[in-house]
C-alpha cells in the first residue's frame, strides 16, 4: 500500500472523529506539524504519519464548513466589527501624517 505524504493545507480525521490540517510538513526533520479543529498544534514523525495511515487511523477528509473552531469568532460580530475595524484603519492611517513637513 503506498502511502500519500501528507501535504500542506489538506484536511485528514484521525480514528474517525478528529478534524486536522497539516500545516507544515519538514522533511529534513522528518515531521509533519497539524493543527486540530479546535487549535490544538501537534507534531507527528513521517514514520508515524506512515504507520497511521496504513492502519487506517488517518484519513482524508474534507475542510468543515465552519472554520471558525480554530480561532474562536463570533460569525455576528465578525461582520459588523470588521467594518468598523476598517474605518477607525482609515482614520488614523489618514490622521498619522498630518503633522509631517515634506519641505522641511
Amino acid at each position: 500500500m503506498t502511502v500519500p505524504q501528507p501535504a500542506i493545507g489538506e484536511w485528514y480525521r484521525q480514528h474517525g472523529e478528529q478534524l486536522f490540517e497539516v500545516v507544515a510538513v519538514d522533511e529534513d526533520s522528518g515531521t509533519v506539524e497539524v493543527q486540530y479543529f479546535d487549535g490544538t498544534v501537534e507534531e507527528f514523525e513521517l514514520s508515524d504519519w506512515n504507520e497511521q495511515w496504513k492502519s487506517g487511523a488517518i484519513e482524508p477528509a474534507e475542510a468543515p464548513e465552519d472554520w471558525s473552531g480554530s480561532v474562536d469568532v463570533d460569525a455576528e460580530s465578525e461582520s459588523s466589527a470588521g467594518i468598523d475595524a476598517i474605518d477607525t484603519d482609515r482614520r488614523l492611517n489618514a490622521g498619522s501624517l498630518e503633522d509631517l513637513d515634506l519641505f522641511e
